[in-house]
C-alpha cells in the first residue's frame, strides 16, 4: 500500500486505493483519508480532541515527529555531526539494552544484533516500523515512528524471536510473505502472554483464536484465502515482510549465524527458567527446545517415506547359497542370509520425473541418485519410471542401478506432468496401491489429479503452485 500511494497524485485515486485495500483507522498510516476517521465533519466543524482524556490526533503527532526528525537531521549535518549516531539514548536503544541487562531469554540475541535507526534507509527500503536481517546481524527501526519505550520493547522482542526461532530458514518453499504473517501471529500471541513491553495499537497481527497453533498450521489457514490475507501488514509495512531473507554467511568466529541464534535462544531459555524470571508460553518453550535437536538430513526424510511402503524383508539362512566366508574354509559349510525372490509387482513404486528445460541436469542427477539408493536399501528391484516435459515418455521398469547411471532422458521441453501421472496410474502392470514419487522443481501446472499415494521431491527453495496432499521433501543444492 505504501508503494502504491507514493505513485498516486490525485485525491480520488488515493481515496479509491484506500477503499480497495480495506484501510481502517488502526491500519492506515498515510493520513485522514481513511474510511470513518476523517478529522473534519464538514468544512466548518473540525473534530476536537480532549487531551485530558488521552485523546489526540495521531496523524498530526506522526507528522510533527517526522518534521522534528528532519529538522534535527538537517541541523546536525550542517554542523558536521552524524545525526544517525548522535543519540545513543533513544527509546529503541534503551529498549535493546534492557533485554541485555534484564531479560535473559532474549539477551544473547540482543547483544548480537546492531540497532540501525536510519530514517533515510527505512524510507528507501520501505520499512514502516521495523525489520531484521539475520544474515547481517542488523535490526532496522524507523526513528520517525512515535512509539513509547514500552512499545519499542515489544517490537524488538518480536524481531528477536523471528531470528531466534529461525523463521528465515524455515520457509522451505512456502510463500515468503504469508509465512511471515503466520509467524507474526504466533510471536505476537506469545509476547501478549509474556507481557514484554506494550503491544502497539497500530494494526499489529494478533488473534486470540489462533492461540496454541504453530506457524505452519496458521500458514495453511492463510492459504484458504490468499487474496484476503495478503493485504495484512507486517512491522515492515504492506506486502513487505519484516524478515529480510538474504543469502546466509558465517559468524565471525566460524559458527554459522543459524547456529549462533539457536545457541543464544537455548542458553537464554535455561537461564530464564533457572533464575525464575517468569513463565514462558508452552508453545514457545517447545519451539526453543526443538532447536536443540539436530535437523533431519534431507535424504533421511524421504527414506522414512520409503519405510512406510517397503518394510524390510525377512531374511533366512540357507545352505543353498553358501556364505562368502566358506571360500576361506571350504571344508566347513556355512549358510548365507537370503531373501525370497521378489515379484516385480509386489515391491515397486512409480517415479514421475520433470525433465523440462527449467530442471537443471545436476538436480535431476542428484534426485535420481537418491531414488536409486533408497530402492537398493529397501530391496526394491525395479521402479516404473516416466519422464515428463511437453509430453510423457514411459521408460518401463528400471532397476536401481540403471536409474542411477544409465537412464537416457528425452524431451527437455515445457512442463506438463498430468499426462505422465495418468499414464502411470492406468498402466496394467503398475499395482493399484503402488506409491508415486514426483521429482520436479515446482514449475508445473496449477493442479495435479493423483489417485495413488504420492510424495514430491523438490530442490531446496522451490515450491509447488498449489497445496500438496502428499508429503513434500526438499533436497539440498
Amino acid at each position: 500500500m505504501f508503494i502504491a500511494c507514493k505513485t498516486l497524485n490525485d485525491e480520488m485515486e488515493i481515496y479509491n486505493a484506500l477503499l480497495n485495500n480495506e484501510m481502517t483507522g488502526t491500519s492506515n498510516p498515510f493520513g485522514t483519508a481513511g474510511i470513518g476517521i476523517c478529522d473534519m465533519k464538514g468544512l466548518e466543524h473540525p473534530v476536537s480532541y480532549d487531551e485530558t482524556k488521552g485523546q489526540f490526533n495521531r496523524f498530526t503527532k506522526a507528522f510533527s515527529i517526522s518534521l522534528a526528525h528532519s529538522v534535527s537531521q538537517a541541523v546536525s549535518e550542517a554542523g558536521g555531526d552524524s545525526y544517525d549516531n548522535a543519540d545513543c539514548n533513544t527509546p529503541c536503544k534503551k529498549a535493546a539494552r534492557w533485554f541485555i541487562d534484564h531479560y535473559p531469554l532474549l539477551g544473547g540475541l540482543a547483544s548480537h544484533f546492531a540497532i540501525i535507526e536510519d530514517y533515510r534507509y527505512c524510507l528507501q527500503h520501505d520499512i514502516q516500523i521495523a525489520a531484521i536481517d539475520v544474515t547481517l546481524g542488523e535490526l532496522y527501526l524507523n526513528p520517525a515512528v512515535s512509539f513509547s519505550y514500552e512499545e519499542w520493547k515489544f517490537v524488538l522482542a518480536h524481531e528477536y524471536l523471528h531470528a531466534g526461532l529461525m523463521h528465515h530458514a524455515r520457509c522451505n518453499g512456502m510463500d515468503h510473505y504469508l509465512w511471515n504473517i503466520a509467524c507474526d501471529f504466533v510471536i505476537n500471541g506469545w509476547l501478549h502472554e509474556l507481557q514484554v513491553g506494550v503491544m502497539p495499537v497500530n494494526g499489529l497481527l494478533y488473534d486470540p483464536t489462533l492461540k496454541n497453533l504453530s506457524a505452519e498450521s496458521i500458514y495453511d489457514l492463510l492459504l484458504t484465502d490468499m487474496k484476503k490475507y495478503a493485504k495484512l501488514n507486517t512491522l515492515r509495512g504492506y506486502h513487505k515482510g519484516d524478515i529480510i531473507n538474504t543469502s546466509f554467511n558465517s559468524h565471525k568466529d566460524g559458527v554459522t549465524l543459524d547456529d549462533f541464534c539457536c545457541s543464544a535462544m537455548q542458553q537464554g531459555l535455561e537461564y530464564h527458567v533457572s533464575s525464575g524470571r517468569g513463565l514462558i508460553p508452552a508453545g514457545l518453550m517447545e519451539e526453543i527446545r526443538a532447536l536443540s535437536m539436530p535437523p533431519i538430513p534431507w535424504d533421511v526424510a524421504p527414506a522414512k517415506w520409503f519405510d512406510i511402503y517397503f518394510a524390510p524383508l525377512e531374511k533366512h539362512r540357507t545352505y543353498y547359497r553358501p556364505s562368502r566366508r566358506q571360500a576361506s574354509t571350504p571344508d566347513i559349510p556355512r549358510p548365507s542370509y537370503h531373501t525370497a525372490d521378489i515379484p516385480v509387482d509386489s515391491r515397486t513404486f512409480g517415479v514421475v520425473i520433470d525433465t523440462s528445460g527449467s530442471m537443471d541436469a545436476q538436480e535431476i542427477g542428484k534426485a535420481l541418485g537418491s531414488v536409486a539408493s533408497y530402492s537398493i536399501a529397501h530391496d526394491v528391484p525395479f521402479a516404473r519410471v516416466i519422464f515428463c516435459d511437453a509430453a510423457a515418455y514411459g521408460a518401463g521398469y528400471i532397476s536401481p542401478e540403471d536409474i542411477a547411471g544409465r537412464v537416457c532422458i528425452k524431451g527437455r521441453g515445457g512442463t506438463v506432468l498430468q499426462p505422465g501421472i495418468d499414464a502411470l496410474e492406468s498402466a496394467k502392470d503398475f499395482p493399484a496401491d503402488g506409491p508415486i514419487l514426483i521429482i520436479t522443481d515446482g514449475e508445473i501446472e496449477d493442479h495435479l489429479d493423483i489417485k495413488h499415494e504420492h510424495a514430491y521431491l523438490l530442490p531446496k527453495g522451490a515450491r509447488l503452485p498449489y497445496k500438496a496432499k502428499g508429503e513434500v521433501f526438499y533436497f539440498d543444492d
